[in-house]
């Protein structure tokens, strides 16, 4: 009697203790965990149609978490915390106990960026579903569930962190107040949306001092005499699309539209096309970056972190001069002194018109890029392609964020200057990061 219990007890242990795999770890690390979970997000963040500025902070919170993670595994990167504004203390892992590092930094990525955005089941259900992919690796328990625990704890810090950068306070500040002024921005059509954003100068920033750290000079003057500076410039605008270059300027302003709500209105009704915000673009760019350059896990989380965080810091420094000097799009002023028919080739975003932000967060994403992975770093963008543009191809990522910038010129929603100074203001933004911001020892 007494045997067959031992007998009924044993295979009961053994039923209940899953077999362990020795090469769990080799089989974990790989990026494309990362590459997968940040095509989720962007697919989220476009279904909740967030507008470019916030799509930003969604992409910096989960990188930065997912990171801090990652650089355990490679004693040759240095940790994110002491280099963000007040982003200390994050969470250690245990001296002398085994993690599972992808599996912490995935667990991390998801848990903020299900927190950040309002389509939580659609982050859950694939959270779900990786955690059983990396169950399946059959590592022990003990060291899943320590990743586990650790990925819980440094998504909860970061969250705690990313709850006092001002955002939330800021959903109760005053809409844009429009000012009976012809040189100040107002609604443009079809839909006639409010200024979006117009506090986000006071989101804090991730490595810049402050968001007027690189104002850039004010915007040429209002002026509607023909012989003005700015009339020139309007000009430039109102015939851009003109002559036998037409066609490829069109095909440059669509594949860097990057709009994530542009309306339509057919008759009584209106409806919107969703797309990817001009941040998804660039995160989509480092997607390809990465895999070209068959980056290794710790090395695409860096990649993705450093452009995140480009990014916010770009769209604070950009927003911050959009409200300050306020100024008209080209497609108020054509439509009120030149042509009532006149429309853009792209439907002009609802905010001020100085300083281009494509230009702006294009460039410092490039610069961000480009000390990763090397200047001459030829690639295919198909990024656009599943919302049926055609891949396009660049011999450098500043190549790229060149043409993103003149694309608002041949869009119609930007005069030369709002380009010109943005990818300026860029610079300044991507090179201060570069010196600030270390990822690697020496």
């Amino acid at each position: 009697m007494m045997m067959n219990k031992i007998l009924v007890l044993g295979l009961m242990i053994l039923i209940g203790c899953k077999p362990t795999s020795t090469d769990y770890q080799e089989k974990a690390t790989d990026p494309a965990h990362l590459h997968q979970s940040m095509k989720k997000l962007t697919d989220v963040i476009v279904h909740d149609i967030f507008s470019p500025p916030v799509a930003s902070r969604i992409y910096a919170y989960p990188n930065i978490a997912a990171y801090e993670i990652m650089q355990h595994a490679d004693e040759n990167f240095l940790p994110l915390e002491g280099q963000l504004r007040d982003l200390n203390n994050v969470p250690k892992p245990e001296e002398g106990k085994e993690y599972c590092y992808p599996l912490a930094a995935t667990h991390a990525f998801l848990i903020v960026g299900k927190a950040l955005i309002f389509s939580e089941p659609m982050i859950q259900e694939f959270h779900d579903e990786k955690l059983k992919g990396f169950e399946a690796l059959n590592m022990p328990s003990s060291v899943y569930n320590r990743s586990i625990a650790y990925g819980e704890a440094v998504s909860k810090h970061i969250l705690a962190w990313a709850d006092k950068d001002n955002y939330k306070q800021s959903r109760t500040f005053s809409k844009y107040s429009f000012q009976d002024d012809p040189a100040t921005w107002q609604p443009t059509p079809p839909a006639y949306m409010d200024g979006i954003e117009p506090h986000w100068r006071e989101i804090r920033p991730m490595v810049l001092d402050s968001s007027q750290q690189f104002t850039p000079p004010p915007p040429t003057p209002y002026d509607m005499n023909k012989n003005s500076k700015f009339y020139e410039e309007l000009m430039e605008v109102y015939t851009v699309l003109e002559g036998e270059e037409k066609e490829d300027k069109i095909a440059i302003a669509q594949f860097w539209d990057c709009n994530p709500y542009v309306s339509h209105s057919v008759g009584h009704v209106m409806f919107a096309t969703k797309k990817i915000t001009p941040g998804g673009h660039w995160m989509g760019i480092t997607n390809i970056a990465c895999k070209k350059a068959n980056a290794d896990m710790v090395q695409t989380s860096e990649a993705y972190a450093r452009v995140s965080i480009a990014l916010m810091d770009a769209f604070i420094s950009c927003w911050d001069e959009k409200y300050r000097s306020n100024l008209v799009r080209p497609e108020t002023v054509i439509n009120q002194n030149l042509d009532p028919d006149w429309k853009p080739a792209l439907q002009t975003p609802p905010f001020p018109e100085y300083t281009s932000g494509h230009s702006v967060i294009s460039t410092a994403a490039a610069y961000a890029l480009t000390d990763i992975f090397g200047d001459n770093f030829a690639y295919v963008d198909t990024v656009e392609v599943e919302y049926g543009l055609p891949a396009r191809e660049y011999k450098s990522f500043i190549e790229a964020s060149q043409e993103a910038a003149v694309s608002r010129l041949y869009g119609g929603i930007h005069y030369r200057p709002a380009i010109d100074v943005g990818v300026a203001q860029g610079k300044e933004v991507g090179q201060f990061l570069l010196a600030n911001l270390k990822t690697k020892k020496k």
